[in-house]
């Protein structure tokens, strides 16, 4: 979870919403992401998404049944059907996402019968530390709209 704070930290250097993501398998990281929307103009740049591509590409294949992904909010419903779809095997996050949040804040794709993968997930794993980070990037966002 600290080098997905990291990469949180590293897209709000770049005025991106402050998420990072990093996918691991057997103690080895498989790839990073950060946010990276208003970077390259892609509402699918969520940091989840990036991460989730550098993994594959890491592993070369598009099913990652042993990974996990540490994220440091709860993935959106978008990511969350993501990281079912590459049949992740657990999500670990940081801060609950009650507007947007896919795997328990707003839906729960994780453990929805529907659906022919289930994730196991963490959440509230550093909880403070990625809520801090993104209330201090809206404070901000609030502060220059002034």
């Amino acid at each position: 979870m600290l080098l997905a704070l990291a990469r949180a930290r590293e897209a709000a250097d770049l005025g991106e919403t402050p998420v990072g993501a990093v996918v691991v398998q057997d103690g080895r990281v498989l790839g990073t992401g950060h946010n990276l929307v208003e970077t390259v103009s892609d509402p699918t740049a969520h940091a989840e998404i990036v991460a989730l591509r550098a993994a594959t590409h890491t592993m070369g294949d598009w099913r990652l049944p042993n990974a996990t992904m540490y994220v440091t909010l709860e993935p959106c419903i978008m990511c969350a059907a993501a990281l079912v779809h590459a049949r992740v095997k657990r999500v670990v996050y940081g801060a609950r996402d009650f507007r947007w949040g896919g795997m328990g804040g707003l839906f729960d794709l994780a453990h929805d019968p529907r659906i022919n993968h289930e994730i196991e997930v963490v959440s509230g794993v550093m909880e403070q530390e990625a809520a801090e980070l993104l209330q201090r990037f809206y404070r901000g966002l609030r502060r220059n709209a002034d």
